[in-house]
């Protein structure tokens, strides 16, 4: 096991090299451990433990609030922890939480043509993507990512090892999908059920649309989300066009069929039906899980400084009204914001897990800058946008939050209560780090689960 003091002198690169937002947090950990085995992972909460400190987790790094760096803990780094088996006949695969969804669906697609439905950011880590609830890709059509998680090994805070399905520790089970980073444990490995990956019918479609047509366009595809083909990913995007001085509202739709003709029978109502006056557009143009992850990664560069935020959107808002001031008003030419379809996924019963909160509608803005001098200003963009749309939402989702910032609800209030009685359950004194809210008080009490406004 590899612990990396504080006064070592590779120190500093362990604190924050992985930390993918570059507004980088003035917190130091006692240590950080570089875990590459589960065993490494007991020992480092027994060290923790000796020393009567904390114990934060990092899997990806890609958390925009950095909450896997907190004062005086020990961090254990996950990031060389790497594990990936796969039973192609049952479709299941055993993951470790640093796994990417880039790597993840690397593998499945090209060896077993299978995939996962990760993060859309190719560097995301399986970890905390699965832990907040998963919003990955075509979450309207198919479902939360958590749902597909079928169990979880996990090293407890007193230093056990434990399995947990709905039989099993089912109460850890019941947390693992959509505590977050409250979760009071650390999960090892997750347990996933896979699905065919659709290959010949990885079809797009894409409309780009000058600001001047926001309402026209936006409310357009409001009006036929509801009802639109459950194997489509509907997103529309407010940002600058490389080598564009003005912004375009970009409107994508991408199917994931198994057949070129289902694709195309897929996105056709919505061109036959799209507003006139795109400035770009292109019909049912051939693509892949490998080349929207370029995609992705271009739209969300590494060395930058960001700041997230995100809200569900009241089903019987006004929602382009709402959403006005985020779509047309951006702060940086590297700044987009997105609102995502979430109806049919919205509209059924969840099952008995932590995740609890959503709606048809999900805005998230993502402010990316690379000049520290723009720091008061976009962030002040953000302050302002989310004073008045969070007035007309339901609550948000934990990946795309910042606690230290604004305090929401991201449960059900029931829901809410159950978590952090299974937090004070399996982790009594608080030695996993939990939420980091403003000054790190949260402890072993969590989140109050209530909207700043009210």
């Amino acid at each position: 096991m590899e612990i990396i003091w504080r006064d070592s002198p590779t120190y500093e690169e362990a604190r924050i090299s992985r930390v993918f937002n570059h507004r980088r947090p003035a917190r130091y950990p006692l240590a950080v451990v570089n875990a590459t085995s589960v065993s490494d992972i007991l020992q480092a909460v027994q060290l923790a433990k000796e020393k009567g400190c904390r114990v934060a987790v990092r899997s990806g790094g890609h958390s925009w609030a950095a909450w896997s760096v907190r004062d005086e803990s020990i961090l254990i780094d996950l990031g060389k922890y790497k594990l990936l088996d796969v039973d192609p006949v049952e479709k299941v695969a055993r993951a470790s939480p640093s796994m990417t969804g880039r790597e993840v669906n690397r593998v499945l697609t090209k060896e077993f043509g299978l995939m996962f439905p990760g993060g859309h950011c190719p560097d995301v880590g399986i970890g905390g993507f699965l832990l907040q609830g998963g919003m990955g890709w075509n979450c309207r059509g198919w479902g939360w990512a958590c749902e597909r998680v079928r169990a979880v090994d996990v090293v407890t805070a007193d230093g056990d090892l434990v399995h947990c399905n709905k039989d099993q520790n089912a109460d850890l089970y019941w947390a693992a999908r959509g505590a977050g980073p409250g979760f009071p444990g650390i999960v090892t490995q997750f347990h996933l059920d896979l699905i065919p990956y659709p290959e010949r019918g990885f079809r797009g479609s894409g409309y780009s649309y000058p600001i001047s047509k926001y309402h026209e366009a936006f409310n357009w595809i409001l009006s036929i989300t509801p009802t639109y083909d459950q194997d489509t990913e509907i997103a529309v995007v407010a940002h600058y066009p490389e080598g564009h001085d003005e912004i375009r509202l970009f409107i994508l739709l991408v199917t994931m069929k198994h057949t070129p003709e289902d694709a195309e029978n897929a996105l056709r109502p919505a061109h036959a039906s799209h507003p006139p006056g795109a400035l770009e557009e292109w019909f049912c143009q051939e693509d892949s899980l490998a080349n929207q992850y370029i995609n992705q990664a271009k739209a969300n560069p590494e060395g930058h400084r960001y700041c997230a935020e995100n809200a569900f959107i009241e089903n019987d808002a006004d929602v382009a009204a709402v959403l006005e001031e985020a779509f047309t008003t951006l702060p940086h030419r590297k700044a987009f914001s997105l609102w995502y379809a979430m109806n049919p996924c919205s509209r059924r019963a969840l099952p008995d897990m932590a995740l609890s909160v959503q709606s048809d509608h999900y805005l998230a803005l993502y402010t990316v800058w690379d000049d520290a001098r723009d720091d008061e200003r976009c962030q002040a963009w953000v302050r302002s946008v989310m004073s008045r749309v969070e007035r007309r939402s339901v609550g948000s989702y934990l990946g795309d939050s910042d606690f230290q910032v604004r305090q929401t609800r991201f449960w059900a209030e029931e829901n809410g209560k159950r978590l952090m009685g299974v937090r004070r359950k399996w982790d009594p004194t608080g030695r996993i780090c939990g939420y980091l809210d403003e000054g790190d008080q949260s402890g072993v009490d969590g989140l109050a689960n209530v909207q700043t406004w009210l």
